[in-house]
């Protein structure tokens, strides 16, 4: 199956869904920041996710309890892959360079890196 990008506020919701696992409008609402969207807005929103292919539900009479069915992990990858293509040119090396230019990596963090490269080394 073909994953499609998400708008902002289709990532957001799938946000909440991810880490909730599964749950009604009502719920994915009460995890939203103040000011809070309408029901009718959320449930929309759900439902072009449904269409999209990353939600489904399971219906309880008139109202739905809604699930994810496309994985953070998998989301992860396609948005890495098109972030890594779309901007630097499919290279880690590029990508790595940036974030060190734009001091978007702090000492730290580039000392955590390092051990992962040399745990990669010696595999």
């Amino acid at each position: 199956m073909e994953i499609k990008e998400l708008t902002r506020a289709e990532e957001q919701l799938m946000q909440i869904l991810w880490q909730l696992q599964k749950g009604f409008v009502k719920d994915i609402i009460e995890e939203l920041p103040e000011p809070k969207p309408a029901y009718n807005t959320v449930s929309t929103i759900i439902r072009i996710l449904e269409t999209k292919g990353f939600v489904d539900h399971i219906a309880f009479g008139k109202t739905h309890e809604y699930f994810p069915i496309i994985s953070k992990e998998d989301y992860q990858n396609f948005a890495t892959d098109k972030l890594m293509s779309g901007y630097f040119d499919n290279s880690v090396q590029h990508m790595f360079s940036y974030f060190v230019k734009k001091e978007k990596i702090d000492l730290n963090e580039a000392d955590e890196i390092m051990k992962l490269i040399e745990k990669l080394k010696n595999k």
